[in-house]
């Protein structure tokens, strides 16, 4: 679990409880990572958990919260665009994709689907968008979830720049993760990454991976 419901007698406080996501636009795509632990509280229950997942092939997400909640919105996001490719013979837009989880989790406002998630990929264009467990749909050229996104954005923010080639975009989001796990002990346990261009959904591999962090 990466998030705790504290529900008062007035107001809903949601706490962060661990994970750290990534995802920025470069010229031609997106980048996505993510740390790989999973905790319950303060135990580490699983050191592979994978929370980078295909949407289609045009669009990727990685998912913090509740594991069962954000499988669920996987589940409900794949069977959705695939219905859409089978009546219209297209991929859903990128947008769509993003909307169709914003009313989703606002639909379940009232006992939340309990996740935070960020959809990205290329259509007409790269695009990037985040999506919390009420439905709040934002857009950026760069987002971070998870009890380890403050260190993430400070690094996010000092060093991307708009019109980054892809090397530059995967160095960034590997040392944004990377740097959040030294400092937040609910991420950790190495970093998973997908490039999302015009050639389609691709995830890194371990060894490209390993190249990525040792040039860090």
């Amino acid at each position: 679990m990466f998030y705790d419901l504290d529900r008062g007698e007035d107001s809903v406080k949601v706490k962060k409880l661990g994970t750290t996501t990534v995802g920025l636009l470069f010229d031609g795509g997106v980048v996505l990572a993510t740390d790989r632990r999973v905790t319950a509280g303060h135990f580490i229950a699983h050191s592979k958990g994978k929370k980078i997942h295909k949407i289609d092939d045009n669009v990727g997400m990685t998912i913090s919260g509740v594991v069962a909640d954000a499988q669920a919105m996987i589940d409900i996001l794949r069977f959705h665009v695939r219905i859409y490719k089978m009546e219209r013979g297209a991929m859903m837009p990128l947008k769509a994709v993003a909307t169709l989880a914003s009313n989703i989790f606002f639909a379940y406002r009232l006992y939340p689907l309990i996740a935070d998630v960020i959809i990205a990929g290329v259509d007409e264009a790269p695009g990037l968008y985040n999506i919390d467990l009420f439905g709040s749909l934002s857009s950026d050229d760069y987002i971070s979830t998870g009890s380890g996104s403050p260190i993430a954005y400070g690094i996010l923010e000092a060093e991307y720049h708009k019109g980054m080639g892809a090397d530059d975009a995967v160095k960034l989001a590997a040392k944004a993760v990377h740097y959040a796990m030294r400092r937040d002990s609910a991420s950790g346990d190495g970093i998973d990454m997908a490039v999302i261009d015009r050639s389609g959904y691709r995830e890194l591999t371990s060894e490209e991976k390993r190249r990525v962090i040792e040039s860090l």
